[in-house]
């Protein structure tokens, strides 16, 4: 089963890591990236630009687009993870990975995924193929 995983944190926090912070984090999340690679089980990742490169579509009666996500939280949605497992404790064994790579304050939602379009799978088997070139 697919499951997402959403990674949060404070935004201001990470995006004020140093170079050699980043460095760091970004090699730690890659050895965990590359065992699920080997396994054949990692889908798309993502990084998200900060919220104030965000918009937000408004619905219900008359749509309204704004600038900004204006969530109500202290933690912002900063990427995620696509990966392949057997069940809720094998994504969680992942998360758990992501989490010992990137300590600090934060989380990790893990939520299964029901895909919409029937050729997602394709694309998403032909991003990790290119992502492996």
């Amino acid at each position: 089963m697919l499951y997402a995983i959403l990674c949060y944190n404070e935004e201001d926090a990470v995006f004020s890591w140093t170079q050699d912070q980043e460095a760091k984090v970004m090699a730690d999340l890659t050895q965990v990236q590359d065992k699920l690679v080997a396994q054949n089980r990692l889908g798309p990742v993502a990084r998200l630009l900060p919220t104030t490169a965000a918009t937000t579509l408004r619905k219900g009666g008359e749509q309204l687009v704004i600038d900004g996500p204006f969530a109500e939280t202290k933690e912002q949605l900063l990427g995620f993870y696509v990966v392949d497992c057997a069940d809720l404790e094998g994504a969680l064994a992942v998360a758990r990975d992501l989490a010992a790579a990137n300590p600090g304050p934060g989380s990790y939602e893990i939520r299964p995924l029901l895909l919409f379009h029937p050729n997602a799978a394709l694309a998403a088997s032909a991003v990790a193929g290119v992502a492996a070139s």
